[in-house]
């Protein structure tokens, strides 16, 4: 098991495969090619997994139902949805199928839900129905004035996506996966026939026969480095506000508006951290590192919020984030295969590429087999177990027999999220180990909580320093 944060990277022969990018879909890609005898690469310029787009989310396995009909992202979603919910339910990820509800608060939106339903069919997802207002209020008494119908969407459900980006690292990593973290790649000479492509990395060169580029925000410049222009990524800012857990009861399906050109709009969203998310917002901007949170974005989705929610905005707000989207301006994924550079491209992955990933790795990998990468011997992995950070199901400190076989998983150290000793410490021992204070809070959602580390901080800041020592 290799993971690298620092010094040069190993030298000597080629990798067979390398992965530019460990986010969600990267380290997807990269535990699929762990199935075979190879010697893979997966490497990112953060000093962790899912450190980009795929850490700020709205954290929501889609069924596909409203994806472009025959595009290449229904049919990933459809297939990923069933992988992913499998792959979650073995390895302890936490799902909850709450279901959705497309509110339609005027004529217009009402008029389109037997279009939206239709289009679920032609996406082959067929339990869509149309509700009358009487029926939307019962299911959800809290919403506002002015409800005309709703469509309901049964299996939509909430997901843990910082486990789930995890798992899949951790799993390809003890597959022997080469996982270097703090790697940028500053340039890429394209190998010529038989020769492999040199990256010039922050830690110097690495060379490899095959090359996927799942760099998200930055998928269109290493596509360059390569001679392509076919799309150029826009980011596409979201803004979110996190509700406190006392706001959970207030909302108990996926409220999503009736979606627009510009994507699915601003929704109300249980997590299964407990929590409610109001957001996002959808903002093209020039400046791929634009994570900051504005005035301006805040007072619209409280205006939303309040017209969807109204009783949400009198809860307290536990934190405000924002994720940048890879938009594209194009209505599909922008996959890639191009043979004769043995290179694939996996770009302008949006919102649902948490739910495709599973499907886009085993996508990729049959592009890479086309290409003449050898895919014969494949194995199955070890199965992983991740610690559960969900509300739905029992975890450490609630576990009488955990505790009495470890009295550590009843020491919290974090009494906002409830985290205990034994947790952290689990997590800084882990296959992929956490490179900051952030890290671990989306290993174990310490310093998550309503007082955002303000009590726990120095202690859990203790403990990840002497992990490291």
């Amino acid at each position: 098991m290799t993971v690298t944060t620092a010094g040069p990277l190993p030298g000597g022969d080629a990798y067979d495969v390398t992965v530019v990018g460990a986010g969600v879909v990267g380290s997807a890609i990269a535990r699929e090619l762990a199935r075979l005898p190879l010697r893979i690469a997966l490497v990112d310029a953060s000093d962790d997994v899912g450190d980009g787009t795929s850490k700020a989310n709205t954290a929501i396995l889609h069924t596909g139902f409203d994806a472009v009909p025959g595009s290449l992202e229904s049919r990933l979603v459809r297939e990923g949805q069933r992988l992913l919910g499998s792959y979650a339910a073995d390895s302890g990820i936490p799902v909850e199928p709450l279901g959705a509800l497309l509110v339609a608060w005027n004529e217009e939106q009402l008029a389109a839900l037997p279009g939206l339903a239709d289009k679920a069919v032609r996406n082959g997802y067929g339990s869509a129905r149309i509700l009358p207002a009487g029926e939307v209020r019962a299911r959800e008494p809290e919403l506002g004035t002015g409800v005309l119908g709703a469509l309901h969407v049964p299996d939509e459900s909430i997901i843990c996506p910082w486990t789930t980006t995890l798992a899949y690292a951790t799993q390809a990593v003890r597959a022997g996966v080469d996982l270097h973290l703090d790697c940028p790649v500053r340039s890429v000479a394209p190998g010529g026939q038989g020769e492999p492509h040199v990256l010039t990395t922050g830690r110097g060169p690495l060379r490899t026969r095959y090359l996927v580029n799942a760099a998200g925000l930055y998928a269109d410049e290493i596509d360059r480095f390569l001679g392509h222009a076919d799309f150029t990524v826009t980011p596409r800012r979201g803004q979110l506000i996190v509700f406190d857990e006392l706001a959970r009861g207030l909302v108990r399906h996926i409220l999503l508006p009736v979606p627009d050109a510009r994507g699915k709009g601003v929704l109300v969203t249980p997590t299964v951290y407990g929590n409610v998310m109001l957001g996002p917002t959808a903002e093209d901007l020039d400046d791929k590192t634009a994570t900051g949170s504005t005035a301006e974005g805040l007072r619209l989705l409280r205006e939303k919020g309040r017209r969807i929610l109204p009783a949400l905005l009198e809860e307290e707000v536990t934190a405000v984030y924002a994720g940048l989207r890879a938009a594209t301006g194009q209505e599909d994924y922008a996959i890639r295969a191009h043979p004769e550079q043995r290179y694939v491209t996996v770009g302008g992955i949006r919102s649902t590429g948490l739910t495709a990933s599973m499907a886009i790795a085993a996508h990729v990998v049959e592009l890479l087999a086309d290409g003449g990468l050898p895919v014969a011997g494949a194995r199955e992995l070890e199965p992983v177990r991740m610690p559960n950070l969900g509300e739905a199901f029992p975890r450490p400190y609630r576990d009488a027999a955990m505790i009495a076989a470890d009295p550590e998983y009843g020491r919290i150290v974090c009494h906002c999220e409830r985290v205990t000793r034994g947790e952290i410490r689990d997590a800084l021992a882990g296959t992929v180990p956490p490179g900051s204070l952030d890290g671990l809070r989306r290993r174990t959602r310490a310093r998550g909580g309503r007082c955002q580390g303000f009590h726990c901080g120095a202690a859990v800041r203790a403990l990840f320093e002497e992990a490291r020592r």
